[in-house]
């Protein structure tokens, strides 16, 4: 293997000019460690009978090795998949006053937990509890970091060695395979089922309802849906008699809202209000759901029970940082103005976006996208299709839409995952989906400033194929 000898030296290769660059921006400890990788792959591709590269080639094969390794794991995608809150792609966009206010609170030291008007320690939650308790009409609020740690804090801490009287049909699973019985377990209360499945009544809480009882619990089932002969107990019947019993009636609310979304053709969703002015004494909810911010899990309810979940130790380790808070604080101010809410609260606006503008869109990538598609020998279209609102929220409702659609002529069904994966493979990866035997590309979180950027995608993409 005498060619061996004719390969340069990682010094060498370290002073050409194309790896200047790879090395002021990563170091060139970094750039060293990928050009010995280089060399060694180079090595026993030549022992194996392949031909000695080009020293380009070698620069070039370090360079590729050196931007994949520094890639960012978190990249921004396209959700073209139709699901518009997205558990696996980050649910909520933020809107842009909710990145600012991100931003401020990263590059300066903040008043997180001191207080400007005494000049002693502060309370963090005290950031935005005002806002949660204008906009739900609660006494107090605390906020942690998800909406499963909200509940399993409430139950900790008040339900601990009790019955915790629920619904047999609100014993969810949502994602992750996060149960409500395993929580309550893990929290250590004790899970009591009442009613059925599909019908619940008030009696059925009246006789179970006891001397170990901690709290009466009603879980909003937001991922699922029963329809037929079924029956539950209304919020505030089932708040009079736990009082009745003494007892904290605890509404668990999942993705929450704020606002009534019928206003907007949306589906109906209960809000935190509603469950405090039907008796409710404590509710949790998310934060990035149908809220529309960043994750976080909001309590709202009675002073005295927000105050003695507040000094459970737990409330330490499932607190949110100055980021969340300020993106939770900026989001809350945007409901203040609610009339200007779909255009200013990005998930509102997306779910609200017209059928026809996204149509238009459409048209204006369908020359792009047929060129795409014709490189992979598949027949592209426009077409009618139903979005969904996601991360168990409304799950049986769907939002009318339209999607960019592929087919392959004949049977090439196994085209279409080529062609979903050469997508995932741009450098700004486009997610969509396969069903039907068709690839969608659902265009309702498409936005519109960044449509020239999605056509340029098309256009690269159309240079490969199957």
């Amino acid at each position: 293997m005498s060619e061996l000898k004719n390969l340069p030296s990682v010094d060498r290769l370290l002073s050409e000019p194309a790896l200047q660059s790879p090395i002021a921006e990563h170091g060139r400890s970094v750039v060293t460690d990928f050009a010995r990788a280089e060399l060694a792959f180079t090595r026993e591709a030549v022992k194996g009978g392949a031909a000695l590269p080009a020293t380009s080639e070698l620069l070039a094969g370090i360079q590729r090795r050196v931007a994949a390794h520094m890639r960012p794991r978190l990249q921004p995608v396209f959700n073209l998949t139709g699901t518009v809150l997205h558990t696996n792609l980050g649910r909520a966009v933020l809107p842009e006053s909710v990145v600012e206010a991100i931003a401020r609170a990263a590059r300066a030291p903040c008043a997180l937990e001191y207080d400007l008007e005494t000049g002693g320690r502060g309370d963090r939650d005290d950031l935005v509890e005002g806002l949660l308790r204008e906009l739900t009409g609660a006494e107090a609020a605390t906020v942690v970091n998800n909406n499963a740690a909200a509940v399993f804090l409430l139950l900790n801490t008040l339900a601990q060695k009790k019955e915790v009287v629920v619904s047999r049909g609100e014993l969810v699973e949502i994602g992750g395979a996060f149960r409500v019985p395993d929580i309550m377990r893990r929290a250590g209360a004790k899970l009591v089922e009442v009613g059925t499945t599909n019908r619940t009544h008030l009696r059925d809480f009246d006789e179970t309802l006891g001397p170990k009882t901690g709290l009466v619990m009603k879980v909003h089932t937001s991922n699922y849906a029963v329809h037929g002969f079924t029956a539950a107990v209304p919020e505030a019947e089932l708040a009079q008699l736990a009082h009745a019993r003494g007892v904290p009636f605890v509404v668990d609310l999942g993705s929450g809202t704020l606002v009534n979304l019928e206003q907007w053709g949306l589906p109906h969703e209960p809000t935190p209000r509603d469950s405090i002015d039907a008796g409710a004494d404590l509710v949790t909810f998310s934060g990035d759901k149908l809220l529309g911010g960043p994750q976080a899990g909001l309590l709202v309810g009675r002073r005295e029970l927000i105050a003695k979940i507040k000094k459970n130790p737990l409330k330490r380790a499932l607190r949110v940082g100055k980021l969340t808070l300020a993106a939770l604080e900026a989001t809350l101010a945007l409901y203040r103005d609610s009339e200007r809410l779909p255009q200013r609260l990005e998930a509102l606006r997306l779910l609200t976006r017209p059928e026809a503008e996204i149509r238009a869109q459409a048209e204006r990538l369908l020359p792009a996208w047929q060129a795409a598609s014709a490189n992979w020998r598949l027949d592209a279209a426009i077409e009618p299709t139903l979005s969904q609102i996601g991360s168990g929220s409304l799950p049986v409702d769907r939002l009318p839409s339209v999607a960019l659609v592929a087919r392959p002529r004949g049977k090439r069904a196994g085209v279409l995952h080529q062609l979903e994966e050469a997508l995932r493979r741009l450098p700004v990866p486009v997610i969509g989906h396969i069903a039907d035997d068709a690839l969608r590309l659902d265009l309702r979180c498409l936005p519109p400033d960044l449509e020239i950027e999605f056509a340029a995608q098309l256009s690269a993409l159309s240079g490969l194929g199957a």
